[in-house]
Order: structure tokens, then sequence, then C-alpha cells
């Protein structure tokens, strides 16, 4: 019993077939969690005829230590600085980012990956990788989280229900 629920649970993930055509639909993932720091205050766009967006930068850090371990146990630490792009496009949340996430802050982000392109003031066109924001928690005074917003729910079940 419980062999088969697994199966047509792992059916229900890998694919899924429409009742109104033939076309099989196989599911795919695209998160990303990011913990790190706020690199500016948060800003509101808004393009002519869209909805505002909530941008801000965050840096993530990787450290390490450099040279033989053994040898040295106390050896020199290098570290990499990554900067990533947070949009935020729910009305709510983004106003609520808006107000309380300042630079500086320590945040932990989820969200998805967006590869796009826009023109720049110069006519110029670019490629931008934006975290497309589904998720946010702001920590303040060291170890107390306050939840800027709730984990959507039908986001996270969507993986594992039918649609």
């Amino acid at each position: 019993m419980l062999r088969n629920g697994a199966a047509q649970v792992f059916r229900q993930l890998v694919r899924h077939q429409s009742t109104d055509t033939s076309l099989i639909l196989e599911r795919s993932i695209n998160r990303v969690q990011l913990l790190g720091r706020v690199g500016q205050d948060p800003v509101m766009r808004q393009v002519e005829g869209r909805n505002p967006v909530t941008i801000f930068s965050m840096a993530t850090n990787e450290m390490w230590r450099s040279g033989d371990v053994e040898t040295s146990p106390a050896g020199d630490v290098s570290q990499k600085t990554t900067w990533h792009r947070v949009s935020i496009f729910k009305p709510g949340l983004r106003d609520v980012a808006y107000q309380y996430v300042k630079k500086g802050s320590r945040v932990l982000v989820e969200g998805k990956l967006d590869y796009g392109e826009y023109v720049d003031k110069n006519n110029v066109r670019r490629q931008a990788t934006t975290i497309i924001h589904v998720f946010l928690f702001y920590f303040k005074d060291r170890l107390k989280l306050v939840t800027i917003c709730l984990v959507l729910v039908s986001f996270h079940l969507s993986f594992f229900s039918p649609s």
C-alpha cells in the first residue's frame, strides 16, 4: 500500500498528463535560498503600465582557510562576496520590505531565479539575473526572528499536488 502511494506521488511530481490534450507536462523546480546582508536600502520602482516592485541588493559570503591546515591551523582566511539582486512584486509584501529592510539587515530570502534583459538609461541592452522573492525572513536583535511575510503554503504544496 505504501509503495503504491509513494509511486503515485512520484508520478505526479515527475509528469502530469493534461486531460484536455495528450500533452505530457514535466514538473521542474526553480528555487534558491540566500542568507546574507542587505547591501543597500530597498528602492521601489514602477514602470509605466506595471505594478511597482521593491528591489534591493544582497551579499552572501563564502569563507575558507588557505594553505595547509595541518601545518598552520590558524592559516589565512580567504573570503569571497557574491552580490544578488532581489525583487519583490507582491503588493503587501513589497511595502513591508520597503519599510523595514535596511542596509546591513540580515535576511533569509527564498525565491526563484529569473534571467532577463533591460535597457539602461544610455539605451544599452543589459542582462540581469534576479531572485524573484517568494518569502523573506528578517533577523533583528541578534537571534530574534521577525517574520515579514508568511510562507505561501500553496507555493510549497504545488510541488506535491497535481495541477
